[in-house]
C-alpha cells in the first residue's frame, strides 16, 4: 500500500468530508499539513487569515452556511489562544467547527517548550468550557478515526466546536491508512407521545407563542416549521439573531426575541399561556435575562424542543421536553392535525400589527438617520444577500429595521454573533463571500471594526467582495450606553482616538467612502453593489444617537432623575 506523511492524510480526510476551504493562519507546527493543501490544491483551498481570531470567526460562518464543520489551522500557543475567541462564539452559537492546532512535537511535551499549551484545560470540554471535545493525535494511523470522530461530535446533539491538537512530528510519520468515508449527522426524530401531548396542549391554549431559532435549520425545516405555524395559525417569533429562521414578511411573524425588544413583543410573550420553544437554548438574550420565562419554572407552559438532551430542563424545567433535530421536529410538527379554527386568531394578528409598527422609527437627533439607511439597504439587496454584523449597539439599526427572507426562501442569510463577541461581522461577511459569491452586506460599529478590520486584506487576496456600512462616532457605544445608566457624566474608557476608515479601506485594496448625510447614502451604496471590488462606506454619526429608541441625552437624564429620587 502506498505510504504518504500523515500531514497529507489529514488534507485527505477532509476533502473526503466534502471540505472545500480552510481557514486559518500558517505555522511552522504545522508544515506538513501546509504542504498536503498545497498537493490538494486542486481540491481545496486553505484560506490565508492575518490574525487567528478572524480565521475562527471565517471557520464559524463557513459552519453556518453549510451546516457542517467549519475548518480553521492555527499553530501552537498564541496561535491556538487567539482563535479561541472564535472557538468561544460556535460553542455559545451552537455552530459546527474544527481547530486544528498544531502542537510542539511529542519529544517536547509537557516541559514548556516554545508556545506549549495545555489545550485539554484551555478549552475544556466541560459544562462551562469552550469544546464539544478536545482530542490529542499521537498516532498517525488513526488520524482518520479522529478526523471522523471530530465532524461526528461537531454536528451531533448540540453542535459545536471539536479541537484536535496535531503534534509537529506526528504529521511528517509515514501512514498507510486511508480516510474514512463522509460522516453525516444524526437525525433525532419527536416522540410520538410526546407530539400528541403537544397538540393537546395547544388546543387548551388561549395565547401560544412560538420562539423559533437556533443551529441546525435548514430551507426545508425552515419550510416545514412555516407550514406548521400556517395550519395552527400561531403567532412565530425568532430567538435572538436567529432572524431568517421564519420569514419576516409573513403575516404570522411577530419580531425577533432579543436586545432592544419590542416593549409589546415582550409583554405577548409573558402573556402567553403556551411557549413552544423549537431550536433555541432560551439564553439570557432571547429571553431579556431569563424575565420573559422565570426560570426553573415559568408561569406560561412551556414546550421546549432541541436536539440535545442535555439542553432540555438544564435551566428551564418545560412541562414538555423533545429531544429532536430540526430537521425532524418541523416536519413531525407540520404534520400535528389542526382545528378548522382556533381562538387565537386575532392575538396572532395583533402580534404581527405590533411588529409592523415597531417598524415605524423613532425620530432621534443628527444628520443620519439610520432607519433610513437600513431601509436603503432593504431595498437595495438581493433576498438572498448574507448579512453579518459583530457585536454593539450599532447591530440593533439592523435587527430592528431589516425584515430577512430567510432560510425559507432557500438561503441561510444571517451571520451574527449570538455571544456578542465584537469584531465577527467583518471576518464572516468575507468568509461568506469567497464561500457562496453571494452579496453580502456587513454592518459594524468603528471600535467592532477595529478588532478584525484587518482581515480585508484577506478579502481582496482571494477575490472576496463584500459592502461594509461602518458607524463611526468615536465611541465604545454599549458601553457609554450603560455608563449613562448608572454612573451618568461619568464617562470613562470608551471614547476612540479613530483613523479615517474609508481612507484605511482604500489603503487594503477595498473602496472607500465617507458620508456626513442621509441623502448621501443610496448613490454610494448603488455604486458599492455595482463595483467589481468591496467597498466600506463610513457613516460619521452623532455619539448622541445611541440605541434605535433613545439618545444618550434622555438615558443620562432618566438615571440623574432616579439617582436623585432614590437619595
Amino acid at each position: 500500500m502506498k505510504k504518504q506523511i500523515a500531514g497529507h492524510l489529514l488534507v485527505e480526510c477532509l476533502i473526503e468530508q466534502g471540505v472545500t476551504h480552510a481557514f486559518g493562519v500558517p505555522g511552522e507546527s504545522y508544515l506538513a499539513v501546509l504542504d498536503g493543501f498545497h498537493a490538494y490544491r486542486e481540491q481545496i483551498q486553505f484560506v490565508i487569515n492575518r490574525q487567528e481570531g478572524g480565521a475562527a470567526y471565517m471557520a464559524d460562518a463557513q459552519g453556518r452556511l453549510s451546516g457542517r464543520p467549519g475548518i480553521c489551522f492555527v499553530t501552537r500557543g498564541p496561535g491556538a489562544t487567539n482563535a479561541s475567541v472564535g472557538i468561544h462564539t460556535a460553542f455559545q452559537d451552537s455552530t459546527p467547527m474544527i481547530l486544528f492546532v498544531g502542537d510542539v512535537g511529542s519529544d517536547f511535551r509537557d516541559r514548556e517548550a516554545f508556545q506549549e499549551v495545555d489545550y485539554f484545560n484551555f478549552f475544556g470540554p466541560s459544562t462551562r468550557g469552550m469544546a464539544k471535545r478536545v482530542e490529542r493525535i499521537d498516532d498517525p494511523e488513526r488520524v482518520p478515526e479522529y478526523v471522523a470522530r471530530a465532524f461526528a461530535t461537531a454536528m451531533n446533539g448540540r453542535p459545536g466546536p471539536v479541537v484536535l491538537v496535531l503534534p509537529e512530528d506526528m504529521l511528517v510519520r509515514e501512514v498507510t491508512a486511508r480516510p474514512v468515508p463522509r460522516v453525516e449527522a444524526v437525525q433525532a426524530w419527536c416522540d410520538p407521545g410526546g407530539l400528541r401531548q403537544l397538540r393537546a396542549m395547544l388546543l387548551a391554549a388561549k395565547k401560544p407563542f412560538v420562539i423559533a431559532g437556533g443551529s441546525g435549520w435548514t430551507p426545508q425545516s425552515a419550510q416545514a416549521l412555516q407550514r406548521f405555524a400556517e395550519n395552527w395559525k400561531l403567532p412565530v417569533g425568532n430567538a435572538f439573531r436567529f432572524q431568517d429562521t421564519f420569514d419576516n414578511h409573513h403575516p404570522l411573524y411577530a419580531g425577533d426575541v432579543g436586545i432592544g425588544i419590542n416593549p409589546k413583543l415582550a409583554q405577548r410573550v409573558r402573556d402567553s399561556d403556551l411557549i413552544l420553544a423549537i431550536g433555541t437554548r432560551l439564553g439570557e438574550m432571547t429571553t431579556s435575562g431569563y424575565t420573559l420565562l422565570q426560570a426553573p419554572k415559568p408561569t406560561q407552559k412551556l414546550v421546549h424542543i432541541h436536539s440535545s438532551a442535555e439542553e432540555l430542563n438544564r435551566v428551564y424545567h418545560a412541562d414538555l421536553a423533545m429531544m429532536a433535530t430540526m430537521n425532524a421536529a418541523a416536519r413531525s410538527l407540520e404534520v400535528l392535525d389542526a382545528p378548522k379554527d382556533v381562538p387565537w386568531q386575532a392575538w396572532t394578528a395583533e402580534a404581527n400589527a405590533d411588529y409592523m409598527a415597531n417598524m415605524q422609527p423613532q425620530k432621534l437627533s443628527g444628520e443620519i438617520d439610520m432607519s433610513a439607511i437600513i431601509g436603503v439597504v432593504s431595498k437595495l439587496l438581493p433576498d438572498d444577500a448574507v448579512l453579518t454584523n459583530g457585536a454593539g449597539n450599532f447591530s440593533g439599526w439592523l435587527h430592528r429595521f431589516h425584515k430577512h427572507r430567510g432560510l425559507s426562501y432557500g438561503h441561510k442569510v444571517q451571520l451574527a454573533p449570538t455571544s456578542g463577541s465584537m469584531g465577527y461581522g467583518v471576518p464572516a461577511g468575507i468568509a461568506a463571500s469567497i464561500l457562496t459569491g453571494r452579496t453580502v452586506f456587513t454592518i459594524a460599529g468603528d471600535g467592532d471594526f477595529l478588532m478584525n478590520g484587518q482581515e480585508l486584506a484577506t478579502a481582496v487576496q482571494h477575490g472576496a467582495k463584500t459592502i461594509i456600512v461602518l458607524l463611526n462616532n468615536s465611541v465604545y457605544g454599549t458601553i457609554r450606553m450603560h455608563q449613562e445608566r448608572d454612573y451618568p457624566n461619568h464617562s470613562s474608557g470608551s471614547y476612540l482616538k479613530n483613523p479615517n476608515f474609508a481612507q484605511l479601506a482604500q489603503a487594503y485594496g477595498y473602496a472607500g467612502v465617507r458620508i456626513t448625510r442621509t441623502d448621501e447614502f443610496e448613490a454610494a451604496f448603488k455604486a458599492a453593489i455595482d463595483r467589481k471590488e468591496g467597498t466600506l462606506i463610513e457613516v460619521m454619526i452623532d455619539e448622541d444617537v445611541i440605541t434605535t429608541r433613545a439618545t444618550l441625552t434622555t438615558i443620562r437624564e432618566a438615571a440623574v432623575a432616579r439617582l436623585a429620587k432614590s437619595k
